[in-house]
């Protein structure tokens, strides 16, 4: 099969396709590093949280090291849950128009090479997480269980997404005991709102896939709101705004943050105008425009931060 033949259908001409040598390219595919999107917004919860962590720790800005950990890890774990995913859904992605071509199904790496491609992966991850506190390490072990089981969930539940959400989420509870070596309940309100800020970005990503689904008898909250989609994303993003809102009143967040929020607000409703769910090139783009939405929140959070700092000084 050659190069262009082998590229997934929503992602070519990218660095991959211009630079990676030809061997590396099916496993850069396979970790989704043509399309990055997804570490970013895996990364977004775990800045948020770091960002509050260091508005009520009173510290200028987020732990720099901190940052730049969960940056590696973010991309490492997010390629090894998407290995591990695509293993699980060999068969169901050959039978899908957008993702037939993935490296898996078109043959291009081997069962065998995929699951020691995840481990390689997951290994960098335990390095990055085991330069945290205890606390935190085993905060971030407690999420393989939810990584685990999210392939399977689309089979037997039309809220895949709920247990989408509870994974890439949990960053928020990664950020702020990384800081205090401990839970405090703003972090789990942010966990919440993240939660439901995924569920709104991936029910429109789902929108892409939403007729070879109900095909082949895959279900997602694409399927279950339908054409209620706009309003449902109305739903679940305004909680996604009010939880985090919640989340900054608890870590004693000041009028930049807040700043930052309207506008995290205001690009929300601007996906929920625009949505069409006839449209899978607008729907992809929508859902690409999230992780933009999060580094709007996360500057409003270090903002904030060093304001606050400056005003104590």
């Amino acid at each position: 099969m050659s190069d262009a033949a082998a590229r997934v259908a929503d992602s070519t001409g990218n660095w991959v396709d211009r630079i990676a040598p030809l061997s590396a390219r099916p496993y850069l595919r396979l970790a989704r590093l043509d399309r990055p999107i997804g570490s970013w917004l895996l990364l977004m919860p775990c800045w948020w949280s770091a960002g509050l962590a260091a508005i009520h720790a009173g510290r200028p800005i987020p732990d720099p090291f901190h940052v730049l950990l969960f940056f590696i890890g973010a991309f490492a774990m997010r390629g090894a849950g998407c290995t591990w995913n695509d293993i699980v859904d060999r068969e169901i992605d050959g039978r899908v128009e957008r993702t037939r071509s993935r490296p898996i199904p078109s043959g291009q790496v081997t069962l065998a090479g995929a699951a020691l491609f995840m481990v390689l992966q997951a290994l960098i991850g335990l390095a990055v997480l085991l330069q945290f506190n205890l606390f935190t390490i085993y905060c971030g072990i407690a999420s393989l269980g939810v990584v685990a089981i999210y392939p399977f969930m689309k089979r037997v539940t039309y809220w895949p997404q709920i247990v989408l959400g509870l994974a890439f989420s949990w960053g928020a509870l990664m950020g702020w005991p990384a800081v205090f070596a401990r839970l405090d309940w703003p972090a789990l309100v942010l966990y919440a709102g993240s939660i439901s800020w995924v569920i709104g970005y991936d029910t429109i990503y789902a929108h892409q896939d939403r007729e070879d689904d109900a095909l082949i008898g895959l279900k997602s909250t694409a399927l279950l709101f339908g054409d209620k989609t706009r309003p449902m994303l109305a739903l679940f993003y305004g909680a996604a705004v009010v939880l985090i809102a919640t989340a900054g009143l608890g870590a004693g967040a000041g009028l930049l943050f807040y700043i930052g929020l309207a506008a995290f607000a205001a690009h929300l409703a601007w996906q929920t105008i625009r949505i069409d769910i006839n449209d899978p090139d607008l729907c992809l783009r929508l859902f690409k425009s999230n992780r933009d939405a999060g580094l709007i929140l996360f500057a409003g959070c270090i903002l904030d931060a060093l304001a606050r700092s400056l005003a104590s000084a």
